[in-house]
């Protein structure tokens, strides 16, 4: 394509040459240079229209401002929505816990009762109308404050549960001797080596020497000295004004201020002290007088049973 453009003051002509690529590309910046123009021309009217109250301008701009009020509203609604589902499943969550924390404070030996739901804090969130910003900010507070109670409560519990385990591992319930029968029972007997009726206060368990002798519970060793008549002796303190003793030992394997558990093997089985052969002599005492220890071993029996698969049917 070619131009001749004339200059009539200076009588020359000039020409030009376009390529058809060099009309494309004139023609698409025209198009976009007139596009852009339009919009600017269409803001310009349109926002002049509303703030000058030009006739018709106002009815469109309500219809804009509403259509963008109503989707910002079903967005909203959505989330609130979502929102009530997810608080609805945190209160079925919370009606679980209630439940077993029930079960639990049972065990605990607390009152199930002190741990159910505040009324009017549980039941159904979503209930056949949508729920407002502050309804739904209320219940979660409720939530918050509850699972707070909850938190606090099952503390307890815990801290009831593990004493009731230190108690139940302060108890003398182990066998001080296993596989060994009791030889000589508590109470009154004659005496092997005067003749004499005189207490028995303990348990006597005949066995080889070196057989392990067994803390009945965990505790701390109070006593580890030979004893004229007890021998080589360990007393273990349970707590609670409970102590256990063992007697003419031929090894002891614990001193005086250690910490011993259930279990453990503290001595060895010898006939050291007042004795007429190799066994163990095991004593209970609480606040100072003696007990029979077979008491407290035959609760151990009766808890080992009861724990086993089955237990409460052999119980029976």
């Amino acid at each position: 394509m070619h131009i001749i453009i004339t200059d009539a003051w200076l009588a020359r002509s000039r020409a030009m040459h376009l390529s058809g690529l060099t009309l494309v590309g004139v023609g698409v910046l025209a198009s976009v240079l007139l596009m852009l123009g339009a919009i600017t021309t269409y803001h310009w009217v349109f926002l002049e229209g509303v703030r000058q109250g030009w006739p018709g301008f106002a009815p469109v701009a309500r219809l804009v401002h509403q259509d963008e009020a109503n989707s910002q509203n079903a967005y909203v609604r959505a989330n609130l929505d979502a929102m009530a589902r997810k608080l609805g499943e945190m209160q079925a969550r919370m009606v679980q816990i209630d439940s077993l924390g029930e079960r639990v404070a049972g065990l605990a030996g607390l009152s199930p009762a002190e741990f159910k739901t505040t009324p009017g804090a549980g039941g159904a969130l979503v209930g056949g109308r949508d729920l407002t910003m502050d309804e739904l900010m209320s219940a979660l507070d409720r939530i918050d404050q509850n699972s707070g109670s909850r938190v606090d409560w099952l503390t307890v519990v815990e801290s009831r549960l593990f004493d009731q385990k230190i108690q139940s591992t302060m108890v003398p319930t182990e066998k001080p001797v296993r596989d060994v029968q009791v030889g000589s029972p508590f109470g009154f007997r004659i005496d092997p080596i005067t003749g004499r009726s005189a207490l028995h206060t303990g348990l006597d368990f005949p066995a080889d020497p070196g057989t392990p002798i067994l803390s009945a519970a965990g505790g701390v060793v109070v006593v580890q000295e030979y004893h004229a008549a007890y021998g080589n002796m360990v007393e273990v303190d349970h707590g609670n004004n409970l102590i256990t003793r063992y007697a003419h030992a031929s090894k002891v394997l614990v001193k005086k201020g250690d910490i011993v558990k259930r279990g453990q093997k503290i001595a060895e089985v010898g006939t050291t002290g007042r004795s007429t052969g190799p066994h163990l002599h095991f004593e209970v005492w609480v606040s100072g007088v003696p007990q029979d220890p077979q008491r407290f071993l035959a609760a151990g029996e009766s808890m080992a049973v009861a724990k086993a698969p089955g237990g409460a049917l052999r119980k029976h």
